[in-house]
């Protein structure tokens, strides 16, 4: 009896100690199926997030599409809708390249926009494809109005991705932040109405302003045919007396 009775606790710890040592394996089958089941899970998420942003880039395309068509169907002088595939800055200089050419109808000095505004003119165009000189280029001159007041002006392109507005009637004309300018339509080949630009800051006669239509942002732009302003009606005859 006394030697069971010693016994007793020292056998209640072995039988402890083998428990223990019979769960190390289930611990640690436990541990790499819990294991595996979040590599899983984080394989999965990491599936849904590349499939979420691939359906907000093709929703954002799908905008900007719908965009471009709906400047496309109320414009009945565009020759076609295209993509463009880059947009180059060398020596300040400022281009894009337009994936039509020739062979879909586009010539040089046709006007090019976007949804948002004007984005340049066709400057060349070859069989499939053309480059089109960027309304921010330092050769490009656009005749526009401002939106509030129809104040003339130019567009004049910098080469860092912004225009100057230069006054062309007046003197000690002031421009003010915010204030919106759109083609005039003087001259011809931009049609009037066009978004072009928005002032940068308060100024004198020139001031710097930022494109409506960003190329770098732009995907798909139409082309169009050049803007031929109507001739003057002829003057009155006189009364005959």
């Amino acid at each position: 009896m006394a030697v069971a009775s010693v016994t007793a606790p020292i056998a209640g710890v072995l039988d402890a100690g083998v428990d223990a040592v019979a769960s190390v394996p289930r611990a640690i089958g436990t541990w790499i199926g819990v294991h595996g089941e979040n590599a899983q899970l984080r394989a999965e998420v990491a599936r849904s997030r590349a499939l979420l942003t691939r359906a907000r880039i093709i929703a954002y395309d799908n905008r900007r599409l719908r965009a471009l068509l709906r400047v496309r169907d109320r414009t009945p002088e565009v020759v076609i809708a295209a993509r463009l595939v880059g947009s180059t800055a060398s020596s300040g200089r400022r281009f894009a390249l337009l994936n039509a050419g020739r062979m879909q109808g586009v010539q040089p000095g046709m006007p090019v926009r976007g949804p948002d505004g004007l984005v340049g003119r066709v400057l060349e165009s070859g069989p499939i494809a053309a480059r089109v000189l960027l309304i921010t280029d330092p050769e490009s001159l656009v005749p526009v109005r401002r939106t509030r007041d129809g104040v003339a002006a130019i567009a004049a392109g910098r080469g860092d991705g912004r225009v100057d507005i230069r006054s062309v009637d007046a003197t000690n004309v002031r421009f003010n932040r915010g204030d919106m300018f759109v083609t005039s339509g003087t001259g011809g080949l931009y049609a009037p109405g066009v978004p072009v630009a928005q002032v940068d800051r308060n100024g004198m006669d020139s001031v710097v302003a930022t494109p409506f239509m960003a190329p770098d942002a732009l995907d798909f732009a139409v082309v169009e045919r050049p803007y031929v302003p109507m001739p003057p009606p002829p003057p009155a005859r006189p009364a005959v007396p």
